[in-house]
């Protein structure tokens, strides 16, 4: 399949795909943006209903097993629910605002697939900065969550936005530390040219980069231990206390889509992408996609809910620390290494993480027992 090269011509014509794709550059977008926004919805359902059939599972409890056989139709149901349910707007709250928050939210979490390679070349846009995008189009979700609770006019929503906005600031160095190791080894910043010097997945050459770059993720997104924006017995449910019916909705699948998107990076940064034998292209990136989320459900059912004050102090005392540490060892592997030796770094590299997570444990404390606001 032919990759589209979104560089510019000249005086800024831009470049079309090669002449074997029928129609052209505008054709293949609009495609792909058709299959982007169709996938990530069913898998935004999937998803659903894998967490809550697999947490059901392991808190020894049913989960949903009444609507459609084994329950697969909970997710449709719950959507037709929301869209019966009445849209209620503060009497005092930014109208203009309100309404545009959902919106702002949710776009960013789908515009992150356009640069994710679902095969060789299968995807909207191979940017030679791809991952640089991904980085700042995941950031601008945060954007519509500040306007959700600023534009509310209500002090607990208002709370619960400034800590999603507190988290995505301090996890945002350590993740952006962890992907520049992997820049450092493919030595590109293209989604798809990384899968492709996967001869070796990435999660055995940087462990630690994995275990900073999933908690980091997992911390962005709101996912549990780290939900402290919807924490209930707090801020009542965080910055979106004032939304019902469909614009709810839009913010529940902001958090399941930007589960999908943390899934499909971590699966191209460290689990080879695509790459893999017999099966196709897109369903060994189906494959480890799944289990990445499904690792994400099992965190998010086996550990306690941490507190805000420890949320801030594993950012910037424990990962951020070890992130730059890894940067620095990858950095002096790679210039000492020839490429056909990188094996060497799998079990130097298990050895250090282990090291390094056992010492700074010894003497890291989560907040010192202070709870703070």
């Amino acid at each position: 399949m032919a990759i589209t090269n979104p560089g510019l011509n000249n005086l800024g014509n831009l470049q079309t795909l090669a002449s074997d794709w029928p129609g052209g550059f505008w054709w293949h977008w609009l495609l792909f943006t058709v299959v982007i926004i169709a996938c990530v919805l069913v898998l935004v359902m999937a998803v659903i209903y894998i967490e809550r059939r697999g947490m059901g599972r392991m808190q020894s409890r049913l989960g949903p097993n009444r609507t459609g056989p084994f329950g697969v139709l909970q997710p449709v149901a719950d959507a037709v629910k929301v869209l019966l349910k009445e849209d209620i707007v503060p009497t005092n709250a930014d109208k203009l605002v309100h309404w545009l928050a959902p919106v702002v939210a949710f776009t960013p979490a789908l515009m992150i697939f356009a640069v994710v390679p679902f095969g060789d070349g299968a995807l909207l846009a191979d940017l030679n900065i791809g991952i640089l995008y991904v980085v700042a189009i995941s950031s601008i979700s945060t954007v519509g969550v500040f306007m959700a609770g600023w534009g509310s006019n209500n002090k607990y929503s208002l709370i619960g936005a400034m800590r999603n906005v507190a988290a995505v600031v301090s996890y945002e160095i350590p993740l952006v530390l962890a992907i520049a190791s992997i820049v450092l080894i493919a030595g590109s910043l293209s989604l798809n040219q990384i899968v492709l010097t996967q001869d070796i997945p990435f999660i055995l050459l940087q462990p630690l980069g994995f275990l900073v770059f999933f908690i980091a993720g997992c911390a962005e997104i709101n996912r549990s231990p780290f939900d402290l924006m919807e924490a209930d017995s707090e801020i009542v449910a965080g910055f979106h206390i004032e939304y019902s019916g469909m614009k709810f909705a839009m913010f529940y699948l902001v958090e399941y889509a930007e589960a999908v998107a943390i899934s499909a990076i971590i699966t191209t940064l460290f689990l080879s992408g695509w790459r893999g034998p017999v099966l196709p292209e897109w369903l060994w990136f189906l494959i480890k996609l799944l289990a990445v989320f499904f690792f994400m459900v099992w965190t998010r059912t086996r550990l306690p809910r941490v507190r805000i004050d420890q949320l801030m102090a594993l950012a910037w005392k424990f990962l951020f620390p070890l992130a730059l540490i890894n940067l620095i060892i990858t950095a002096i592997q790679v210039l000492a290494l020839p490429e056909d030796s990188l094996w060497i770094m799998i079990p130097v590299n298990f050895a250090i993480t282990a090291v390094l997570v056992l010492l700074w444990s010894k003497f890291f404390k989560l907040g010192w027992g202070r709870v703070e606001v």
